[in-house]
């Protein structure tokens, strides 16, 4: 399925990015937001995004998303349960 977005031209120039790029960053964004909000797994948010797995875990570090979904609370009662 291709979805399709209308930009003005300056955008890219003011962005310096060439079209391919912007919509590189775009799927990008749009997956780390996701995974932020828990919406998606590192997994799905790799496929959305175009990357490996690895170069998702990077880019998440590069907007400062923790790559870990579980909060401290959580880890505390999967600890209890050991």
């Amino acid at each position: 399925m291709q979805v399709s977005i209308d930009f003005a031209d300056n955008v890219f120039s003011a962005i310096r990015k060439s079209p391919d790029e912007f919509v590189q960053e775009m799927r990008l964004a749009a997956a780390i937001k996701w995974y932020e909000l828990e919406m998606i797994s590192q997994s799905k948010a790799s496929e959305i995004a175009n990357v490996s797995r690895q170069e998702f875990i990077t880019a998440l570090n590069r907007y400062n998303v923790s790559p870990v979904q579980q909060s401290i609370d959580d880890l505390k009662k999967e600890l209890d349960l050991d």
